[in-house]
């Protein structure tokens, strides 16, 4: 029997796969939600898949988002990094994948994790929405606003509200799957 799946990753294994094993599945372990976050700041402006399909090739590059290695890259690393084909060679994102690794231990410090303070916004609960379609669900919201903001206010770079709002649909801060998606409930539960 097939299975119904959200409209968006249909007609790519990789997709439905992501899709049905991890796409908005709530996340709270450290280094899968830096990961999450700085894979979503790589995608700002491409496509998903785009992403998905580099992200072996990122987990690598990036010393498998190993934050407080990343926070001291030196420039040889920088070049590295840069001349790496397998992975978005956008100097602005590396730059700010650095600096957001410092913040992101930042947060950790006065929160006690990374995860309190981002789940904190939701009182640790994720936002279940309702939509008959992935095409309705924003692209923004007042949540992923507030969120932004607060991160740009702590230094984070590519943390615009679009970026937060994937990552929060990512790591299952909200519930996006469409209301007839096989993993709407599973997710949901």
């Amino acid at each position: 029997m097939k299975k119904n799946r959200c409209g968006w990753c249909l007609g790519d294994q990789l997709y439905e796969t992501y899709h049905d094993l991890q796409w908005g599945v709530p996340v709270h372990d450290e280094q899968e939600l830096f990961e999450m976050l700085i894979l979503e700041t790589f995608q700002a402006g491409l496509s998903w898949i785009t992403v998905l399909k580099k992200r072996e090739n990122f987990r690598e590059a990036f010393d498998f988002f190993d934050y407080q290695k990343i926070a001291n890259y030196t420039e040889d690393k920088i070049t590295q990094l840069l001349n790496n084909p397998g992975i978005i060679r956008n100097k602005l994102k590396v730059h700010a994948t650095i600096n957001n690794a410092s913040r992101f231990m930042e947060i950790q410090k006065e929160f006690g994790s990374f995860n309190t303070y981002l789940w904190n916004f939701v009182d640790h609960t994720p936002v279940q929405n309702s939509w008959k379609h992935y095409k309705d669900a924003p692209a923004t919201t007042p949540l992923s606003d507030q969120i932004s903001k607060d991160l740009k206010k702590r230094g984070f770079k590519f943390t615009g509200s679009t970026v937060i709002y994937a990552f929060m649909q990512a790591i299952g801060m909200v519930n996006d799957h469409e209301v007839s998606c096989f993993r709407y409930e599973e997710v949901k539960g």
